[in-house]
């Protein structure tokens, strides 16, 4: 795509149109500002995003609302153990013709669609939830070794259920890695509790706005390449991943607890995501401030504990905060 030079104002229509975004989603979705932010921002930042929470939270009603104010073709898959991968990708089938003769015809199936929400990812199989992988990176599926594009944007929003609950299946590592970040859905406070009660049990419900368009995303997209980071920041981001890794972290917990720490996609996510939250803001620049925002999202997935460290219990969380205490003490 040809690059465009982008005008303050442009920027600033942007921002004002994805924070008019963000308050039209909270018409409905009580709380949850930290997914309803990086739900928002993975899809400024051309990404995909895994939301982790306990049953019953909203998870799919937050990604349905989110395709409907950006006007995005949705599909919802639900995993379940007999899942194939041919309920994702479709399938060739035969067809009679108005002549009677047969013909081979492609049922695409609901990846095609611009925003699929993957509901419940870690209850299907491995070799189901792998069918996602070529999609996710590539923006391609190859079936019967044909190979079609799918949409324009396409995103992939994923909920899973925490691992320690019953029929889950872990994520392969490959896999879990596409996704930009990972976002925690936190149990609502007595207030939201109240205002969802409201809100679901009651008689007023709020139709939704669409605000944007799929043009006005893919463009948003391409105008936050062009949102500055100084060299300083920059360094700071690459400290903060490489204080992650036990092979050149000087904190003794991370290198006692961390098998495998975050590597260059995890840089990359990490800047993509304080971007999008800098334009979605109104600036043209990344801060500090964006910087810690978006370190736990982007990096918590990419952790993978030892055998130490799963058997101790020890937080992912507190592992980055460590590394990104580290990385502003000193480089690494």
């Amino acid at each position: 795509m040809k690059s465009v030079n982008y005008t303050p104002e442009h920027f600033m229509q942007v921002s004002r149109k994805l924070q008019e975004s963000r308050a039209e989603i909270a018409k409905f979705i009580v709380g949850q500002k930290e997914a309803v932010d990086f739900l928002l921002y993975g899809v400024l930042a051309d990404g995909h995003v895994l939301l982790e929470g306990l049953p019953g939270l909203g998870k799919t009603m937050l990604v349905r609302t989110l395709a409907e104010v950006l006007d995005l073709s949705f599909a919802r898959i639900q995993f379940t153990p007999d899942l194939m991968p041919a309920d994702i990708t479709g399938t060739t089938m035969i067809e009679r013709d108005e002549n009677g003769g047969q013909r081979f015809i492609f049922r695409k199936g609901p990846i095609f669609h611009q925003m699929v929400l993957a509901d419940e990812i870690n209850r299907a199989t491995p070799k189901t939830q792998s069918a996602l992988l070529e999609a996710m990176g590539e923006k391609t599926v190859t079936v019967l070794g044909e190979t079609k594009q799918v949409s324009e944007p396409f995103f992939v929003l994923a909920t899973q259920n925490p691992i320690e609950m019953e029929g889950t299946y872990p994520l392969p590592e490959a896999q879990v890695d596409r996704f930009l970040c990972k976002v925690v859905m936190e149990y609502p406070s007595r207030e939201e509790l109240a205002e969802i009660s409201r809100r679901t049990t009651g008689s007023g419900s709020q139709p939704l706005t669409k605000i944007m368009t799929a043009a006005e995303v893919t463009e948003a997209q391409q105008m936050l390449k062009q949102v500055l980071i100084a060299d300083d920041l920059l360094l700071l981001a690459v400290d903060m991943v490489r204080s992650t890794s036990p092979d050149s972290s000087p904190d003794e917990t991370i290198r006692k607890f961390v098998a495998y720490g975050s590597g260059p996609r995890g840089l990359q996510s990490l800047i993509r995501l304080a971007k999008a939250r800098a334009m979605t803001e109104g600036r043209f620049h990344v801060s500090i401030a964006d910087l810690k925002y978006a370190v736990l999202p982007a990096l918590r997935h990419r952790l993978i504990l030892n055998y130490e460290g799963s058997a101790e219990g020890v937080e992912v969380d507190e592992l980055i905060a460590r590394a990104v205490r580290v990385a502003e003490k000193s480089p690494v």
